[in-house]
């Protein structure tokens, strides 16, 4: 079945991007810090995050890589980058840096234990380089990978194989690269 999408605001509306139109606001549910927008697919165990960072002050690809080891637990395990590159969001102004990548991770001790503990999560990380604003946008695609949830048969990382969760993933993070849009750069703060 394919994904549909709506255009969606995010933080009151400064921002907007078509996000899948089953996802659920977790704010509705528990607080959500207020530099975070956290959206769940209540039909499996995807999430996509948006969070509003203080610009890194690195280099764009060892950014990348300091926001992926920031949201990887300490303790997961060995995380393996699968793919990078750049990223051209079309609705931000023209030579916005912006960056990509696809990684895998075993499951985090916040994972551990629970009755659908994951094998592995699948991580699609988008990073928007915002210099003016002092700001590192991050949006995060988080795929876990509980048994009986997908096809293991269908998943080889190595092979280039990515499997149906995470071929779904893609297509998201397709449509967030073309839909993204800042309307309101007060979000930013001063800088905006």
């Amino acid at each position: 079945m394919a994904t549909t999408f709506n255009s969606t605001p995010l933080f009151g509306g400064a921002l907007t991007a078509s996000l899948p139109s089953t996802f659920t606001d977790v704010s509705e549910m528990r607080q959500v810090p207020d530099h975070q927008e956290v959206w769940l697919d209540p039909n499996g165990f995807t999430s996509i995050v948006v969070e509003i960072l203080e610009r890194v002050e690195k280099p764009d690809l060892e950014a990348l890589q300091h926001h992926l080891d920031d949201l990887v637990e300490e303790d997961a395990g060995e995380m393996k980058v699968w793919t990078s590159g750049v990223a051209h969001f079309v609705r931000l102004p023209q030579g916005t840096p912006a960056y990509t990548l696809l990684a895998t991770t075993p499951p985090g001790a916040k994972q551990r234990g629970r009755a659908h503990e994951p094998e592995f999560v699948g991580v699609i990380l988008m990073l928007v380089r915002l210099e003016a604003q002092k700001t590192d946008l991050i949006v995060a695609i988080n795929v876990p990978h509980v048994e009986g949830s997908y096809d293991e048969s269908g998943v080889d990382f190595e092979g280039g194989e990515l499997g149906v969760l995470m071929g779904k993933a893609g297509g998201m993070r397709d449509e967030v690269v073309r839909t993204l849009e800042v309307r309101d750069w007060g979000l930013f703060g001063e800088g905006g």
